[in-house]
């Protein structure tokens, strides 16, 4: 008797696929040892700060104890930082976590969730996890000339109804490397109804050096129905730990706390976060490195021939304007590790992470 547990599934499960993480890195690593450049994971290649490393190191010897429940030093090192409350603040096991809990908790069947045709697969998944109606809305074209693929908030605005519950925003996208600035989104957030969540996601936020963008968080007080994400993995270099928050509202701070997960960000995790947060110098590195090597790359892809769209963040999109496969397997056989975007609607496309110089070179060998 065969047995399958997919026909078990819930209404909300039933048609959901599992998030797509790429490429079975560990294997890859494997197959390949060093003669690898792995550009397709938006990892930061310097790193985590020293303190965070030593702060982690230190928290080891104690992980057969469980971590603060309430990761209460860190919530109070990030609300020194960004000056908000520290019942504003939710930490997450990611910010993946986050953007989950956020319509698991305020979204359901009777509901709609909205986000921009390219923004980030976890909307989507979100969506579909709580049974909502998820309403992707087209980007701006590809040929647009000053932000190609980039959200198109006037019409993201436009589409919400009275069954909207959600707004998921990314800024900037992954993965177009796209962004709206300051006033649009204080324009978009004027049109959007009270009773309506608006989540804009700035997992990127560190690498942003664009006039006019900053951050979402500076229209909190104004709409209590802002929610703010951010990550550790990116520009501080904790990917490998898992740590993200969200800044909000403490009425929805305290909903997405009835359905966290206890002891959702570990130990280890906590101490290393609190100490980056606590090196400005080596974020300041890390944001510098990744300007001058982002321009360096697109200049040096535009060189040969390629089209890289605008970025604020640390890839770029190449827009093969033609299926990307080949030169996808290609740059794969030559052991550079790219991300295909197939499964974003841009088969055209190809996500390439910044890395270091010796990894950029490599990629830029093995183009054909």
């Amino acid at each position: 008797m065969s047995f399958d547990a997919a026909s078990l599934t819930n209404a909300a499960i039933g048609d959901l696929r599992a998030y797509d993480p790429g490429h079975d890195l560990p294997a890859l690593r494997l197959r390949f040892g060093a003669a690898i450049a792995v550009l397709g994971s938006n990892e930061n290649p310097l790193g985590p700060s020293p303190r965070a490393r030593a702060a982690a190191q230190i928290a080891l010897a104690n992980i057969h104890r469980y971590p603060d429940p309430k990761g209460g030093a860190l919530k109070a090192a990030l609300s020194r930082r960004l000056n908000v409350d520290r019942d504003r603040i939710a930490l997450g096991n990611g910010s993946h976590e986050l953007l989950m809990l956020l319509a698991q908790c305020f979204a359901d069947a009777a509901h709609e969730v909205i986000y921009s045709q390219y923004g980030f697969a976890v909307f989507m998944l979100a969506a579909a996890a709580s049974g909502a109606r998820a309403t992707a809305i087209p980007s701006l074209p590809a040929n647009h000339p000053a932000m190609p693929l980039g959200h198109d908030l006037d019409a993201l605005a436009a589409a919400i109804g009275k069954a909207t519950r959600l707004v998921y925003l990314a800024n900037p996208n992954n993965p177009t490397g796209s962004w709206f600035d300051d006033d649009a989104l204080a324009a978009f957030l004027d049109r959007v109804p009270p009773q309506v969540l608006v989540v804009v996601d700035e997992a990127y936020h560190e690498y942003v050096d664009a006039p006019g963008l900053s951050s979402a968080l500076q229209f909190a007080e104004r709409h209590p129905n802002l929610v703010v994400t951010r990550t550790f993995s990116k520009a501080y270099g904790l990917a490998g730990l898992r740590v993200g928050y969200a800044v909000a509202h403490p009425s929805v701070i305290a909903v997405l706390e009835r359905l966290r997960e206890s002891f959702n960000v570990n130990g280890v995790a906590l101490a290393a976060a609190e100490a980056a947060l606590e090196d400005p110098g080596h974020l300041a590195r890390v944001r510098e490195f990744n300007r001058s090597e982002r321009a360096w790359l697109a200049a040096e892809l535009a060189r040969r021939g390629y089209r890289t769209l605008p970025s604020q963040t640390n890839f770029l999109l190449l827009d093969l304007a033609r299926d990307a496969t080949l030169l996808e397997r290609h740059l794969f056989e030559h052991g550079v590790i790219v991300r295909p975007m197939g499964g974003y609607g841009l088969a055209h496309a190809l996500r390439i992470s910044i890395g270091r110089r010796d990894e950029n070179l490599r990629l830029l060998e093995a183009l054909p």
